[in-house]
């Protein structure tokens, strides 16, 4: 794979190469290549593939179905890889899908055994700021009342804030997502906005009504850095150090 380095910046294909820019804004060059799609589709020799195919496909709608239920809490944690990230882990659960055969693995199956459970909990939304490295107090979730408490916190101390951040917000979020019907229900809880300094809080984050439906039940905490100008909060760098973890898959 070359970088294209010349004033002429293309994008598209040409002469057997393809000219595009990468996520970092590079323009790059490299040869086509490919098989026919029919023979794909066709040829003995790729039943394998297409089996694979297949099952990215549901994993990359169980991807969506995934961000956008939880879009709410996700829209300004910002880190451009969490879909691929996402999908990696989602093909992980639906490894554990052992009832169906190749090419017919879902992630609808693999989330229900504890195994599939176990692969998607802690997923971090923000790789560059993970919640337990933003976050250095206790918390606790209460699975009955869906409550999430934070005892003794003391922000000066407690947190890893960046540079300009006057407040902290701390929120939870619940919810059911039914990976197979594609049904999703999500609650938030009460926001908790407090400054940085040493005053010392109990946290206690909870919701007026749980998420109802069926399938996978999800537990997310979320910090989020503002800045306080005029008397008035604003988004602390577009959302590049808020912090949101799934806590808890069940």
């Amino acid at each position: 794979m070359a970088k294209l380095t010349s004033l002429l910046k293309m994008e598209g294909s040409l002469d057997g190469m393809s000219f595009y820019k990468n996520a970092d804004g590079v323009y790059q060059v490299r040869a086509k290549r490919g098989v026919d799609k029919s023979r794909i589709q066709k040829d003995a020799a790729f039943q394998r593939t297409r089996e694979n195919n297949q099952e990215f496909a549901d994993v990359s709608k169980s991807g969506k179905l995934l961000r956008r239920s939880l879009i709410e809490v996700m829209a300004d944690v910002k880190d451009r890889s969490k879909s691929t990230r996402m999908s990696s882990v989602l093909f992980k659960v639906k490894s554990f899908d052992t009832g169906s055969i190749r090419g017919e693995r879902k992630v609808s199956i693999g989330i229900v055994t504890p195994e599939g459970k176990a692969a998607l909990s802690n997923f971090e939304f923000n790789k560059n700021a993970p919640l337990d490295a933003v976050l250095l107090a206790k918390y606790a979730l209460n699975t009955t009342t869906n409550e999430i408490t934070i005892t003794g916190f003391n922000p000066y101390k407690m947190l890893a804030a960046p540079e300009g951040a006057t407040h902290v917000r701390v929120v939870a979020a619940h919810a059911k997502l039914d990976f197979a019907t594609e049904e999703s229900d999500l609650v938030v809880s009460n926001v908790e906005t407090i400054a940085i300094n040493e005053t010392i809080t109990d946290v206690t984050l909870s919701f007026t009504t749980p998420a109802t439906g069926t399938g996978t039940e999800m537990h997310l905490l979320k910090v989020e850095f503002v800045q306080e100008f005029n008397a008035a909060l604003y988004p602390l760098k577009n959302g590049t150090y808020n912090a949101l973890k799934l806590i808890s898959v069940q």
